[in-house]
Parts: structure tokens; C-alpha cells; sequence
């Protein structure tokens, strides 16, 4: 295949549902400048690496920074290719309208956890497994488990359509949900900041493409838009170790 003809085709993109709110609105003003398109499939980077495993490819991928040196050791991502995007924490949503908790510290956040009704938080996603290991140093999982909506979407969802009075997910996972007031983030000490890296699979059809929309998205102009989606630039102390 060319370089003329790799360019033609669309950006095939396996990506976080971190990210997703930025792709979406990318999307058009990606196609304006370059004449490129890409299409998305969005899971979370656990539901990612799982169907990697079976055979899944694609041009590029964006994931956790973890999943991505993973596959670079695997050989299934092209060393060189990967780049740093974004990094985010994980909050807490409430319905919108609702009262919002008191979560500034650790024992309001567990307090808050255990006077709630219900809650929604992922199975496979970042932010759900490290929710379960939050919940289990506080000593309150049974508790929270009992009452837990487990979902492997936007769990704000749930809560908006009632389902659950609370919601933990990466912030940049809540924004995008209509119908739910995001409480805040996890206080310092049980939070977990997760770097989202992108890179280029070996068997891209269409590296050439995927490197182009890689380098447009690390583009400082970007910041932003990764603000207003509930991401934040990847701070250096951060930088490739989330």
C-alpha cells in the first residue's frame, strides 16, 4: 500500500472511554485539516487489552500508559510510536439536583460511601478496580459491595437514570454523562492518577494515518479541550508512570 493510499482510508481507533468525549469533538475539525477520518470503538483498558488477546487490532489505540508499555513489550505495539495525551483522576457523581456529599477527606469520603443507598462503580475499568482496592483498605467493601450497581460503561448513567445514588468513575467518564452533578475528585491519599498514552499497532492497515492523529492530539492547543472534558495535560511527575 502507498503512502497515498494509506492516507485515503479511515484511522481504524481502539480507544478508552477516557478519551471518548475528546474524539467525538475532534472528530470534524481533525478531517478539515488533514482530509483524514477515523472511526472509534470505545472500552474500557482492561475490555481492550481482553480483546487484543483474542485478535482484535486496529490502527492505534489509546489506553492506560501501563497497558500500552505492555503491549509494546509484547510486540503488538510499534516501540517509538507511543505518545503521552492526557492523565485523570477519579471523582464521584451524584443525580443531577441531587445533594451532594461531603468526600473532601478520607473519613468524609467513607462516611459518605457508607450513608449512601447505592452506587455504581466498573468491573474491568482503571477506575473500578481501583475503587474496589479503595473500599477494601477502608475496611467497608462488604458494606459497598452490598449495595453496588457494577457496569462496564459510563456508570453515570445509572445514576442518571436513578438506579444509583452515586457514581465513581474517572472524572473525564463523567462529564459526558446528561443528568448527573459531579461531586468532586478522591481525596489525595486514595486517589489514583491514570496517564492515557496512545500508539500504533504493528498491524496497523493505516500507520501512516494513525501517527498524523496521534501527533494531533499531544498538540499543546489541545489543553483546553482536555480541561473542558475533565482531563488534564501529563504533568512530568506523572509522565509514564500512571
Amino acid at each position: 500500500m502507498t503512502g497515498t493510499d494509506a492516507t485515503a482510508i479511515s484511522i481504524n481507533v481502539l480507544s478508552t472511554l477516557a478519551l471518548r468525549g475528546v474524539l467525538t469533538e475532534i472528530a470534524d475539525e481533525f478531517r478539515v485539516l488533514t482530509g483524514l477520518s477515523f472511526a472509534a470503538t470505545y472500552k474500557s483498558t482492561n475490555m481492550a487489552l481482553n480483546l487484543i488477546a483474542q485478535g482484535a487490532t486496529a490502527d492505534m489505540t489509546i489506553i492506560t500508559r501501563e497497558a500500552i508499555d505492555r503491549l509494546v513489550r509484547d510486540g503488538i505495539i510499534v516501540a517509538g510510536s507511543t505518545t503521552d495525551l492526557a492523565q485523570s483522576g477519579i471523582g464521584i457523581a451524584v443525580r443531577a439536583g441531587a445533594p451532594k456529599p461531603d468526600i473532601g477527606t478520607v473519613a468524609a469520603l467513607k462516611r459518605a460511601l457508607l450513608e449512601t443507598k447505592s452506587i455504581a462503580f466498573s468491573r474491568l475499568g482503571a477506575s473500578g478496580i481501583h475503587f474496589a482496592d479503595v473500599i477494601e483498605r477502608l475496611g467497608i467493601a462488604d458494606e459497598v459491595r452490598r449495595k453496588a450497581h457494577i457496569s462496564d460503561s459510563y456508570v453515570g448513567e445509572v445514576t442518571a437514570r436513578g438506579e444509583a445514588e452515586m457514581a465513581v468513575q474517572q472524572i473525564s467518564e463523567l462529564m459526558p454523562v446528561a443528568g448527573i452533578d459531579i461531586v468532586g475528585p478522591l481525596p489525595d491519599e486514595v486517589q489514583k492518577i491514570s496517564v492515557f498514552a496512545a500508539g500504533i499497532f504493528r498491524a496497523a492497515r493505516n500507520p501512516g494515518g494513525a501517527g498524523k492523529l496521534i501527533s494531533y492530539l499531544a498538540e499543546p492547543r489541545l489543553v483546553p479541550v482536555l480541561i473542558r472534558k475533565g482531563l488534564e495535560p501529563v504533568s512530568d511527575r506523572r509522565r509514564g508512570t500512571s
